[in-house]
């Protein structure tokens, strides 16, 4: 089975940059990972994205692109196409061997429910300006036939998963700006969905508060002290009686049961209330995973680590324990996504985006043409 070497490109709902990473994959069960590196955006970059957010949040056509979206969809294809130049001059990679790139962009609205995604970031413009054959757009297909759209991830937690030959069922935990679970058995397909906010109501209530937009390792939530009326409160939202499939906006809940309190009570509460939300997908699963391995930003937080080794009745461990880059592996989804969509495999199924069957997706752009082919 041929080997497509494929760069994945992630910008997330953290919005704080980049991540890049090459990975040589048939796309099935044949991957080999390789360098992955992070292009952090500016503060003013970010203040825009922000914006684009707030904007997009009124929109109903998917291809509008008003005022700040479309600044912000110009400024998120032009630093894709730095940040890949400035990889392959990094890592000094064979431009002329790279056969694809997975290219996520940003999203500034999450609606499957009205069937409604938006990412935005042109990836013709970005396969026309590399010279370089890019799949993107890839939630639209599933959305459009009534899934969730999200997560798009679990295949390759699913190949990570059997390659390392971590004992099953797993549960690989995703802690980005949203949380999302893959639940993988022994065989079968993974079971997936969004479980609640990850760092996304912390880094707002930081970005607030002391103007950095994150809490750093923690300190602020583990000096703080968790106020159990407010995490009660914030627990109460109906999205946790919903049975799986399931996908979250990021903006999708509120952070207002902790406005009254201390910044680091604050922080503390939202950290337990990501811990105890992501604690509450065992509900939905077949069985008691037997180990958790976290991955995404949240895992370099010890103070939610703890938090989430209290609430999971099971072992956990961060990515790196497993030998997985943590932090690059979203990167590296959607490099092997897209040599699956190039392939005509499956990128969802049923059981993690309730789509009606096995789906693929992805927009193919070619670089000669410029245009989605």
């Amino acid at each position: 089975m041929h080997l497509y070497r494929a760069i994945g490109l992630m910008s997330g709902t953290s919005m704080d940059g980049i991540d890049v990473a090459l990975v040589e994959t048939d796309g099935r069960s044949r991957s080999r990972t390789g360098p992955a590196s992070f292009y952090p955006y500016a503060g003013a970059e970010r203040a825009l994205l922000r914006a684009a957010l707030d904007e997009g949040a009124v929109l109903t056509d998917r291809a509008a692109r008003p005022g700040r979206v479309g600044e912000a969809e110009r400024l998120v294809t032009a630093r894709h196409a730095e940040a890949v130049d400035a990889f392959i001059a990094e890592h000094r990679l064979d431009r002329a061997a790279i056969d694809v790139l997975g290219f996520h962009g940003q999203t500034v609205l999450h609606k499957p429910q009205q069937r409604l995604t938006i990412q935005i970031g042109d990836g013709a413009a970005l396969a026309a300006a590399l010279g370089l054959t890019v799949v993107w757009d890839m939630r639209a297909a599933d959305v459009a036939a009534g899934g969730q759209g999200a997560p798009l991830v679990p295949v390759w937690h699913r190949a990570l998963v059997r390659a390392a030959g971590v004992e099953t069922p797993a549960l690989v935990v995703n802690l980005g700006g949203v949380a999302n679970v893959t639940y993988v058995p022994g065989d079968g397909e993974p079971i997936a969905f969004d479980t609640g906010p990850a760092n996304a109501l912390i880094d707002d209530l930081m970005l607030e508060r002391t103007g950095v937009a994150m809490d750093r390792d923690g300190e602020a939530a583990a000096r703080g002290l968790v106020n159990e009326a407010a995490l009660a409160d914030l627990l109460t939202h109906s999205f946790f009686e919903r049975t799986p499939p399931k996908s979250l906006d990021r903006n999708a809940f509120s952070r207002a049961a902790v406005d009254g309190l201390a910044t680091d009570d604050a922080a503390a509460t939202l950290t337990a209330f990501t811990a105890r939300a992501t604690a509450r997908a065992l509900e939905h699963l077949p069985a008691r995973p037997r180990r958790a391995v976290v991955c995404g930003g949240g895992a370099r937080n010890p103070t939610l680590m703890k938090m989430l080794a209290d609430s999971l009745a099971c072992p956990v461990d961060a990515a790196r324990s497993c030998g997985w880059d943590g932090d690059a592996m979203e990167a590296q989804a959607f490099a092997y996504l897209a040599v699956r969509a190039l392939e005509g495999l499956p990128l969802t199924y049923p059981t993690t985006t309730g789509a009606p069957a096995p789906m693929t997706g992805g927009v193919v752009s070619r670089p000669r043409l410029g245009l989605p082919g």
